[in-house]
């Protein structure tokens, strides 16, 4: 990977009386990093910084984020344009090739990747190994993990073509796994995959058709399905994408890093957010109810939060939200359910979030969760695929992520350090001695 950093004026530390100077260096937009790799040669120091909040773990071309604006850009291109103009197939294309793709190169790439949709038959054999109850995301992880057992041909991440037909058959056949996992869970029979359709199309079906009645896909539901997996395709360096990156950096099979990355989703602080959101929605009721709860969210001394608002890295109004909202309008207006109860809270909760002096100085403004969980209910997801769905769109920014890791002179195996602050060294005792 061809580096774009810029030098910039070097940066002065001091320690233990001793300066030092460290390299400072400018990407394309966003702000100047310090190089501190060689902190510690230099001064016996390292830096501490849990989660990472002030660390640049990599160099990246594939998604810049200001939190501060409200700004999402793949590969430079604006977040709502790519919703509004683009459909999931060419953004998979963008993230991972770094450009849009010419008629005849995403005719080429749509080809590969619905050609690869289907699983070996004895695949289907692996999810009966699960208990009916299962949660749907335990059985993500496991399949997604046992795919380096069916498709060993496609391991060495040594060999372009290999990453490549890997990359291809993980955005394939994701949908094809996640619908899987669906039907198991609600002990319905799988649904083949269809060459004639569409991407979220063809997810869409997979999950609700059955074999006793014809099914046709509604085009909103598939457009919003679309959005959705657009909105959630990457986000930079989030916990699974870092996870994926970790496990990658130590010469992981793709299939692997991707099943770890999947499994760090699981995780409710990351991508169980739009289902406490609904869960918030539903306990809330309705909109005369709501004046209780923001009294609630304001005292410090109540353990209640409002869920959908905010987020760790936009201090702005997310931008997927805006492209979110009129998604849930428009499936809630196919289904008839413009004056439903959960939606009047949701609006309602956005109009005191984004007038409300509260919350505006502490810049809690509605995220896509606030949305997408209303959005999913009423297209007919039970809550616990909710997860299922967000790592079936992040699996090509992971895949992005992955292979433009490979690809850096500069990687090196992920090794943090640490501030120990345990015991010092100490003799050992034996257990008669101890009291």
């Amino acid at each position: 990977m061809e580096s774009n950093l810029k030098d910039a004026a070097p940066a002065t530390v001091t320690a233990d009386g001793k300066p030092v100077e460290l390299p400072v260096y400018s990407g394309t937009i966003g702000p100047d990093v310090i190089d501190v790799r060689k902190l510690y040669a230099e001064t016996g120091h390292f830096t501490f910084d849990p989660g990472y909040a002030s660390t640049a773990s990599c160099e990246s071309k594939i998604t810049y984020i200001d939190g501060d604006e409200g700004v999402l850009l793949y590969r430079g291109y604006p977040i709502d344009q790519l919703a509004e103009k683009s459909n999931f197939v060419e953004v998979c294309y963008l993230l991972l090739h770094g450009e849009l793709p010419n008629k005849g190169e995403l005719d080429a790439f749509n080809e590969s990747i619905t050609y690869h949709t289907m699983l070996h038959t004895q695949f289907d054999q692996f999810f009966n190994g699960f208990r009916r109850d299962a949660h749907p995301m335990a059985i993500m992880v496991g399949a997604v993990g046992a795919l380096s057992a069916f498709y060993h041909d496609s391991t060495d991440i040594t060999d372009p073509y290999q990453r490549m037909v890997a990359s291809h058959r993980m955005i394939a056949k994701m949908p094809t796994i996640a619908a899987r996992a669906f039907k198991y869970s609600v002990g319905q029979p799988f649904v083949t995959p269809q060459n004639h359709l569409g991407y979220a199309e063809n997810f869409l079906r997979m999950c609700f058709a059955v074999p006793a009645e014809e099914y046709q896909t509604n085009p909103v539901f598939a457009d919003a399905m679309d959005k959705i997996f657009i909105l959630h395709a990457d986000h930079e360096q989030n916990a699974s994408t870092s996870t994926v990156r970790l496990a990658g950096s130590s010469g992981a099979n793709p299939f692997a890093c991707i099943a770890a990355g999947v499994a760090c989703l699981w995780g409710p602080a990351h991508g169980g957010a739009n289902e406490a959101a609904l869960m918030m929605l539903q306990e809330i009721g309705t909109a005369d109810r709501i004046p209780e709860y923001i009294a609630k969210a304001k005292d410090k001394n109540d353990p209640f939060r409002l869920m959908g608002f905010g987020h760790r890295v936009y201090k702005n109004y997310d931008p997927r939200a805006k492209v979110m909202q009129s998604t849930a309008h428009r499936v809630l207006g196919e289904l008839g359910m413009k004056d439903d109860p959960m939606l009047e809270v949701a609006m309602e909760l956005e109009k005191i979030a984004l007038e409300d002096e509260y919350f505006v100085e502490k810049k809690l403004y509605p995220n896509i969760d606030f949305y997408s969980g209303i959005t999913l209910k009423a297209m007919g997801f039970p809550t616990e695929m909710f997860t299922v769905l967000f790592a079936l769109a992040r699996t090509v920014g992971w895949i992005a992520q992955w292979q433009e890791m490979l690809e850096d002179p500069n990687q090196r195996i992920g090794r943090p350090r640490q501030l120990y602050t345990g015991a010092p060294e100490r003799d050992y005792t034996p257990i008669i001695q101890r009291s």
